[in-house]
């Protein structure tokens, strides 16, 4: 008969919720202990994790970067949200330099799926494309250079024509 998930170690449960996906060590532990371990338990079964390379805080900010990158996130929103699992600084800073993006060319690219026409049709248009881009986490610079008007008009001749 198999246990139930709250009557397993924390090292079980730990390595349940690894086997999934990335955690961070902070994720982990407020996870087990919203499962009611207590901390010297957690704290043993994350130090074995750890030892064992099942849990390993570089390897989940690289994932979580690429995972956001795909996304359509921009650094800025990629460093918070490494900030909120209690990563150091230059394992954020690695995982974001190993991403080898073009925040610009991927900024632009947003634009163009997104307001690409509307830019186009009311110059108007560009201060909410600035702002989707601020939001998603790409610094003003290069917010502002991606939703530049003068950069769409080359392309309007090739957009297809609306349904």
């Amino acid at each position: 008969m198999r246990k139930k998930v709250s009557e397993l170690p924390a090292y079980q449960q730990a390595l349940g919720l690894l086997v999934r996906r990335e955690h961070s060590r902070r994720e982990l532990k407020r996870k087990l202990a919203q499962r009611g371990k207590d901390a010297g338990e957690i704290d043993a079964a994350l130090e074995t994790l750890s030892r064992q390379d099942f849990q390993n805080d570089e390897r989940f900010a690289q994932a979580l970067a690429r995972s956001r990158q795909s996304a359509g996130y921009g650094p800025i929103r990629i460093r918070a949200e490494m900030s909120q699992h209690a990563l150091d600084g230059e394992t954020v800073e690695q995982a974001i330099s190993a991403l080898a993006c073009d925040w610009l060319d991927m900024a632009k690219d947003l634009i163009e799926r997104r307001y690409l026409r509307k830019i186009q049709a009311d110059p108007a248009q560009v201060r909410k494309a600035v702002d989707f881009l601020l939001r998603r986490g790409f610094d003003t610079r290069t917010a502002y250079a991606a939703a530049r008007v003068a950069d769409w008009a080359d392309g309007a001749e090739n957009l297809p024509e609306d349904p």
